[in-house]
């Protein structure tokens, strides 16, 4: 039963990489992995503190021979397979890149993960055995061998781990809202004492539940932590940011990772902010002017929150 495996979580970037005649770059799984035969984006986990775009150009790299850059952010989607025959259930967070060739030359590769990596037209791409998250990259029909689990499992919100050099260290993904009103008021939330950036004002958002979709976890947050009901409207862009010893109600320092996606989000019917999840992270929320806005001073607002709304250009 796939509810008895253990779960874990990961974060991982991915290249959708085209040529000169829209042939698309994929991967073939090799006998070492937990879907042999299947075939995927270049790509693979983001390593702790990595910046994603940065993870899409090194994967790309060892996988296929070939040095990419990074031109856009695609999409970002979730999902979880299980593999009962390492008895585990994984949930990924995968980011997907548009990325172009710089230069190198295509390398099968022997005891790897991956084996071969080939050009294939839309068509024969069509044909082949696709995890399911490259057949919706590419616009393909998504038939997959995957195991799906019967239901999420039980899996902490915040999980940190020893890392080689003794400290904690916390890896997160979490999806945020730049979110407008129809007179085109932002709504923000600020960070309670204890938490790191406390009294900042901070997105709506937070942290996605196991099994869960980014676009899903932030409209639920978005009414845990203000009382509004939003509706998405597109994607922004990513965000990572590390602080090697932040520290937070735990109480002792942690090695953190944040990976953000941030979204537009429209709340058609605007109401009083308030905020349901008392004694969380959250202690107030409210909507501002944009000329409000625009007169925060920068450290008033958290990173994301100031990365966002330059991205928005909102300010």
């Amino acid at each position: 039963m796939t509810t008895m495996l253990e779960p874990l979580r990961r974060i991982a970037a991915y290249a959708v990489c085209t040529d000169s005649v829209d042939r698309v770059l994929l991967v073939r799984a090799s006998e070492r992995s937990g879907t042999p035969g299947t075939w995927s984006l270049p790509g693979g986990a983001v390593d702790h503190g990595e910046d994603p775009q940065h993870t899409v150009v090194r994967e790309t790299a060892a996988e296929t021979g070939l040095s990419v850059s990074v031109a856009s952010l695609q999409d970002v989607l979730a999902d979880m397979r299980a593999l009962p025959e390492r008895g585990i259930t994984i949930h990924t967070d995968r980011l997907v890149y548009q990325v172009s060739v710089r230069g190198g030359s295509l390398t099968d590769r022997v005891d790897r993960p991956t084996d071969l990596a080939r050009w294939f037209t839309r068509e024969e791409a069509r044909q082949l055995p696709l995890r399911s998250f490259t057949a919706r990259a590419l616009g393909l029909p998504t038939s997959s061998a995957d195991i799906v689990p019967d239901e999420p499992p039980e899996f902490p919100s915040f999980y940190a781990v020893p890392g080689p050099d003794g400290l904690h260290r916390a890896q997160r993904f979490a999806a945020y809202a730049v979110v407008t009103d129809p007179d085109g008021r932002v709504l923000l939330t600020r960070v309670s004492d204890g938490y790191p950036g406390a009294g900042c004002w901070h997105l709506p958002g937070g942290g996605t539940d196991y099994g869960e979709q980014p676009g899903a976890a932030l409209i639920r947050e978005l009414v845990e932590e203000t009382g509004q009901t939003g509706r998405l409207i597109g994607l922004l862009g990513v965000a990572s940011h590390r602080d090697a010893a932040s520290l937070g109600p735990e109480g002792y320092p942690i090695d953190w990772h944040g990976v953000r996606a941030f979204y537009r989000v429209v709340v058609d019917k605007p109401a009083p902010p308030t905020v349901a999840d008392v004694g969380g992270s959250t202690c107030e929320a409210r909507w501002f002017a944009r000329e409000e806005l625009g007169a925060l001073p920068t450290d008033r607002l958290t990173e994301v929150t100031a990365e966002a709304v330059q991205a928005a250009r909102l300010t």
